[in-house]
């Protein structure tokens, strides 16, 4: 299934109506179409115009969006992350099924509309669209903008929503064409202003033009919007308001106004123009309306000679207000199609998709694209990382069971159902820990108090280390150490990983695991990895924590378990094995060490894309990769990035992290024989959250294996 994303360039461009028309005229071409709107509009109660008419007119299963309120508290407090997650759960709940409950081929996901209020708007959307994967159409208008200004605007915006290997243009729309519009002089003006159009990277989808009856409001909507009284209802349901008549002038003046919904607007008081309204809704002339201003009514007198018309099907209203504060207050209707309107909205759905040259992108929807891979995004890793773990519904031991941050995430975890956590501390101290920061502990989170279980470890560790003559009086004391108390219970399957490292060094993580856990069949060393969370991909780097100066067998080792980890975990493998010079253009012992690494690794895996020696940006940067290593299936598009020793990996990874705001999710530890996974002393709640997660995944796929 592919995603577009429908997004504007300014405020006012007919944003609703285009999204749901292009819904339309895809599935004109028999395509089956999910409609989304992620984040509600406005802050109203009611339910999003565009969803409301997704689900009327289309039948569309759609799910309500995250609300504007809710949305802008979480961006306020920095949880766009988490906003992310929830809108590609929704994305996931909308595309399932189509309508019918036959899979759907596309999404069309509606961002938010640009108004003075939500300046935020912008970089949302552009975020919303590099989250959901999806390729964006550009909504612009015609109305009251030069070409000039115009061509600007659709190239400022195409820069905001292209990748950096170049997808993520889909096309765009002009509205509110007018009739006499030169279109060839038009088009030839915005391709010598902006690149993107004049290459054609960004396509032109379609011109609707300006339709004055689409935009009639029933005369209902007119009494609603002005609270007028409705003396005579008629067929204000059925009648549209094409134009105002204010009675300003003589009657004689103003009869060629008379015509087909016009809505005559004028003070009961003036019999003359009543009579007329009255006499030509009796010749025929199917008029919008009648409206009394300034709460007037007609004399008597007139009323009974206008009876006949006045009591018919012409509707016939009141307004406290006069004539000219009338006219204002009409001026400055709402455009929006009301939810019980649907006839409107869907002859401006069938005009829109008839204005729509989709064929070319439908049949882009529907073929898949040569070389085109998924580049997963941090938002959809995270969301998929949470639905794997709860799916796993593993037991993770977390042997620093009194820490702040452990404890907040282990009551996430709980309550998300992304894993059953054990806390290793005294239960009292875990409640204080809790309370402090305003919890309270949920039904389902095990806490064990260490001095009551420790004993019955004492002889299965002394069974396991024998071979290095552990006594009992030894053993008993290093279970003092609530890491490897947590170790033995993995040791012994009463869990199914263990997550520590918040106050423990890497070392004491890592060691009880090398001593009671032993490798994994086949792995020669344990390494590490951290997914890196880049704006529009998630990257692998290894190591980064772990071997601080590997050989070039060792290094090829870990190449192979990084790969392996990263094809697990969805993301596509491309491994560059880096250096400080690129193919042949430096030489040494480091430079020497990463070559035969390269070529063990082809070696022994011929499947695995591999090249190096690469330099960062070679390895990273498609322009720079062409440039220095041209004939490389790696250089410019590496996924898995090999650092030659840890001084490197672990300064790279921190700088990244932290200079460019990346979050790195991990260490994972790789080549155990059960999952064992440290902790940075400065991890986040949230990256705890995700560790445990990730070693809830990795008990499943060693399950499997």
């Amino acid at each position: 299934m592919k995603t577009l994303f429908v997004a504007p360039t300014r405020n006012g461009v007919g944003l609703s109506s285009t999204a749901l028309g292009l819904m339309r005229a895809l599935e004109r071409q028999g395509l089956k179409v999910a409609f989304l709107k992620p984040i509600a509009q406005t802050h109203e109660a009611d339910t999003d115009d565009s969803v409301h008419f997704a689900r009327v007119l289309a039948h569309a299963v759609t799910p309500e969006p995250i609300p504007l309120a809710v949305a802008e508290e979480q961006l306020s407090l920095g949880g766009s992350e988490e906003l992310m997650e929830n809108v590609i759960a929704l994305a996931r709940e909308a595309s399932l099924t189509g309508p019918d409950g036959v899979a759907t081929d596309v999404l069309i996901a509606e961002g938010l509309a640009l108004n003075e209020r939500n300046l935020y708007a912008g970089a949302l959307n552009a975020s919303l669209a590099r989250n959901l994967e999806a390729e964006t159409v550009l909504v612009s208008s015609l109305s009251e903008v030069t070409p000039g200004v115009l061509a600007d605007e659709l190239e400022i915006a195409a820069q905001s929503y292209r990748r950096s290997d170049g997808s993520g243009l889909a096309g765009y729309v002009l509205n509110f064409a007018p009739t006499e519009l030169d279109f060839g002089s038009l088009m030839a003006e915005l391709r010598a202003r902006s690149r993107v159009l004049a290459s054609g990277e960004l396509p032109l989808l379609g011109v609707v033009s300006v339709s004055p009856g689409l935009a009639a409001p029933r005369t209902l909507d007119v009494a609603r919007y002005l609270g007028a009284e409705v003396i005579n209802e008629g067929e204000a349901r059925l009648r549209r308001v094409t134009s105002t008549v204010v009675t300003a002038r003589t009657v004689p003046k103003m009869a060629s106004l008379f015509t087909p919904g016009a809505l005559v607007v004028t003070p009961g008081d003036r019999e003359d123009v009543v009579m007329a309204a009255s006499l030509a809704h009796l010749s025929g002339v199917p008029l919008a309306g009648l409206m009394f201003t300034s709460g007037s009514a007609p004399e008597d007198s007139i009323e009974r000679l206008c009876r006949a018309a006045l009591s018919s099907n012409l509707p016939v209203l009141r307004v406290a207000t006069n004539s000219f504060h009338t006219a204002s207050n009409l001026s400055r209707m709402d455009p929006r199609v009301p939810h019980d309107d649907t006839e409107r909205m869907d002859r401006m759905l069938e005009f829109i998709a008839d204005r729509l040259d989709t064929v070319p992108l439908g049949t882009r929807l529907r073929t898949p694209q040569e070389g085109r891979e998924r580049r997963l995004p941090p938002s959809a890793f995270r969301y998929e990382l949470i639905q794997k773990a709860r799916a796993a519904n593993k037991r993770i031991v977390l042997p620093e069971g009194d820490e702040p941050r452990t404890v907040r995430a282990a009551i996430r975890c709980i309550e998300k159902g992304i894993a059953r956590c054990v806390l290793l501390a005294k239960p009292d101290r875990v409640r204080q820990v809790a309370e402090g920061q305003g919890l309270s502990l949920p039904e389902g989170l095990e806490v064990l108090d260490p001095d009551s279980i420790r004993g019955r470890y004492v002889e299965p560790m002394v069974e396991l280390r024998r071979h290095k003559g552990l006594t009992a009086p030894q053993a008993e004391a290093q279970l003092e150490d609530t890491v490897v108390l947590g170790t033995m219970m993995l040791a012994l399957d009463e869990v199914d990983g263990l997550v520590s490292g918040a106050v423990h060094t890497t070392a004491n993580t890592v060691r009880p695991a090398l001593q009671l856990i032993k490798t994994a069949p086949g792995a020669q060393l344990v390494s590490s990895i951290f997914f890196m969370l880049m704006p529009e991909q998630v990257l692998v780097y290894g190591d980064a924590a772990i071997n601080p100066n590997p050989n070039a067998q060792e290094l090829a080792d870990i190449a192979l378990q990084s790969a392996e980890s990263a094809r697990a975990f969805g993301i596509p493998v491309r491994v560059a094995m880096l250096s400080y010079s690129t193919g042949e253009s430096g030489s040494g012992e480091d430079v020497e060490k990463v070559k035969e690494a390269t070529r063990l690794v082809r070696e022994r895996h011929p499947d695995i894309l591999v090249d190096g020696p690469l330099q960062y940006d070679a390895a990273s940067v498609l322009n720079v990769g062409q440039q220095k290593a041209p004939n490389s299936p790696v250089a410019g598009r590496a996924t898995v990035f090999i650092f030659p020793d840890l001084n490197t990996g672990n300064t790279t990874y921190k700088a990244v992290q932290r200079s460019a705001g990346v979050v790195a999710v991990g260490p994972m530890l790789q080549g155990l024989r059960k999952p064992v996974n440290d902790l940075s002393r400065g991890a986040l709640v949230d990256d705890i959250v995700f560790t445990i997660a990730l070693t809830a995944i990795q008990a499943t796929q060693g399950r499997d294996a």
